[in-house]
């Protein structure tokens, strides 16, 4: 199973694909979508929807995963990354593909043990959970985390499926 897992963001929306067979994950590829700061609102968020739109028609995930918004003390942060999260959630569902929602602290404990990880701690489990992995940016790095707690909630389910 291909899963996609994204980290959204209005100037710039980190995206990482895994593949997921059983317990063993490995990287196939991350990277980086941004949008011009120079341009309006409704420009970046549609560059933002035309690049995702572009990157699932060539990659063709199996499942994807968004990271949930966290409330910062700017509300117009916040505002603009709800918009972004919007974009992105709208141009996976609109494909068909099931979206799987996480706050960053499921990410965090999914990949790290402890829903309290700092970034460094993060992103340095991820490079040991796909080996070889080069991870282009702080971004691709929480885009690798969110697809790898996706995996880790699928094959629960999974799990949990055949008990019952």
């Amino acid at each position: 199973m291909i899963l996609l897992g994204l980290d959204p963001g209005l100037g710039t929306t980190g995206w990482g694909l895994i593949r997921a067979e059983g317990n063993r994950l490995s990287h196939i590829a991350n990277g980086r979508l941004k949008t011009d700061t120079a341009a309006s609102l409704p420009r970046r968020l549609a560059h933002l929807d035309m690049q995702l739109a572009a990157l699932i028609a060539d990659r063709n995930p199996d499942g994807a995963a968004v990271e949930e918004v966290f409330v910062n003390s700017n509300a117009q942060s916040t505002l603009k990354l709800g918009q972004a999260r919007g974009v992105v959630i709208c141009a996976v569902a609109r494909t068909g593909i099931e979206v799987g929602e996480y706050t960053p602290s499921v990410v965090k404990k999914s990949v790290v043990g402890v829903g309290n990880a700092e970034k460094a701690q993060v992103h340095a489990m991820v490079a040991r959970l796909l080996p070889g992995v080069k991870i282009d940016g702080a971004d691709a790095a929480d885009a690798l985390a969110v697809a790898i707690c996706h995996a880790h909630h699928l094959a629960t389910a999974r799990r949990m499926g055949r008990q019952g």
